[in-house]
């Protein structure tokens, strides 16, 4: 008999050594190899030890042709469809990832039962509660009363073989993918090597039934989604579901989809009744600004297709230390830094001897670049003490150079603060077309140093008064 040859897989990238170390070479993580025999894995389970067989031709076909069902799944909760692109894919695999107690299985259990509802069959399996536990979270939902079909299992072989039973399923929920565990590997449940087999069958079923596959992901310490990267390019979505603590919102955030957009962000409210969507997520950041208070500018933001309002709090203070602070909290710090350098080198405003920090209110996070110009604005009012319009949102890139540079979309974003009732905007000059209302009005500085010198000017007509 031949013998078992063992390797060492990194339980962070996957990555296979023949030796152990106690760090691995692909990824630079410590104390994350893990022995594992080579009978392990797809292709080299028990079926490999039977003898080898031939090929078999696949049929292939045309481009055109007829669909068998409708392409989308819609479950009538709209943030998730949004998220999602427009609901379910049929066929499709889905990975939702967030942090331990952020609402994913509650998420999950309002869709089942939303889609239940409608006819579809909704089956939720789950490998780290038992029944009567899902249960008690319909129960608290509201939705105890839906046909959605439940199982607490664990071995994906036995998951396959229920669902296959009477109609095609619709949807599978599988809560989740690190729990599972396939005999076609022979590793404990959560390695590697069982979470990339477990996710294979899964997507392989998915593929060849036409029912949409949604598996439920741990996320690390720095907020990725446990196991292997190679699952999250296995799957045709990837979801992470974000929230702060402090706060009762929680964000469904697309960063991968096949079939839509891959910049969606669906906002949910959280309550003792489960969560609660957001349609006008604006109105939910803005809801205690104070429009009086220097170092405060709302942004107007782009989040795919749907613009978003929130204020940006810049507190400027004299510093007691040799190197001053800088402290960023929902933006990127070297964006932040850039910003400060082109104030300091091209429109003479010092920061050199102040501490400096930036807060994105409500706990969000701004990832694009048009918040440049509203990060400034913040900073130069709270270094002069002077507020800023209250009726006044701003977006726009800032270069190098001190130019501004136009951002796309700037139609949407003042039809969404018009609608809140801002008034004023500062955008860039060369902007797409313009028409009526706020834009109108709308101030276009061509660099950095004009905004500095009209708010500079605003402080001189306070002081005269």
């Amino acid at each position: 008999m031949a013998k078992t040859r063992t390797q060492f897989i990194c339980q962070n990238c996957g990555t296979v050594h023949t030796r152990w170390a106690g760090k691995c070479d692909a990824c630079g993580e410590w104390n994350t190899l893990i022995e594992e025999g080579t009978s392990g894995g797809i292709g080299s389970g028990p079926a490999a030890m039977r003898s080898a067989r031939k090929g078999r031709p696949v049929t292939l076909t045309t481009l055109s042709g007829e669909i068998e069902d409708a392409p989308r799944i819609a479950s009538g909760i709209g943030e998730l469809d949004r998220a999602t692109g427009g609901g379910f894919v049929r066929g499709s695999a889905l990975l939702v990832g967030g942090d331990p107690g952020i609402g994913k299985s509650t998420l999950l259990t309002q869709a089942a039962a939303a889609l239940a509802g409608k006819g579809h069959r909704i089956v939720y399996v789950s490998g780290e509660e038992a029944v009567a536990q899902i249960r008690l979270r319909a129960q608290r939902l509201g939705v105890a009363d839906s046909a959605v079909e439940l199982a607490a299992e664990t071995n994906v072989e036995d998951i396959l073989a229920t669902i296959a039973e009477g109609k095609r399923p619709d949807l599978v929920i599988l809560d989740s993918i690190q729990t599972l565990w396939t005999d076609m590997a022979e590793s404990a449940p959560g390695t590697v090597t069982q979470v990339r087999s477990s996710a294979q069958a899964l997507i392989r079923y998915a593929k060849s039934t036409g029912a949409a596959i949604v598996l439920v992901g741990h996320v690390t310490k720095e907020g990725q989604i446990a196991g292997p990267r190679v699952v999250e390019h296995m799957v045709d979505g990837v979801l992470y579901f974000e929230g702060e603590g402090g706060h009762h919102y929680r964000i469904l955030r697309t960063v991968k989809n096949r079939f839509g957009p891959t910049d969606e962000i669906g906002v949910f409210e959280m309550s003792d009744k489960g969560l609660r969507e957001v349609s006008n997520p604006s109105e939910l950041f803005l809801g205690e600004r104070h429009a009086k208070s220097p170092g405060a500018a709302v942004f107007a933001g782009m989040e795919g297709t749907r613009p978003v309002l929130v204020e940006i709090q810049a507190l400027v203070a004299p510093s007691p230390l040799g190197t001053p602070r800088r402290a960023v909290v929902g933006w990127d710090s070297p964006r932040l830094a850039m910003v400060l350098a082109v104030l300091e080198a091209h429109c003479g405003v010092r920061f050199a001897t102040h501490d400096v920090y930036l807060n994105v209110a409500g706990g969000y996070r701004i990832s694009e670049p048009a918040a440049d110009l509203a990060v400034a604005a913040a900073l130069v009012s709270s270094l002069t003490g002077l507020a800023l319009p209250a009726d006044c949102v701003y977006f726009g890139e800032i270069s190098l150079s001190g130019a501004i540079r136009p951002v796309a979309h700037a139609q949407q974003r003042l039809k969404e603060a018009e609608k809140l009732g801002f008034g004023e905007a500062v955008l860039p000059k060369g902007s797409e077309e313009i028409s009526g209302g706020i834009g109108s009005r709308a101030f276009q500085p061509a660099t950095l140093t004009d905004l500095v010198v009209r708010i500079a000017g605003s402080l001189r007509r306070n002081a005269d008064d």
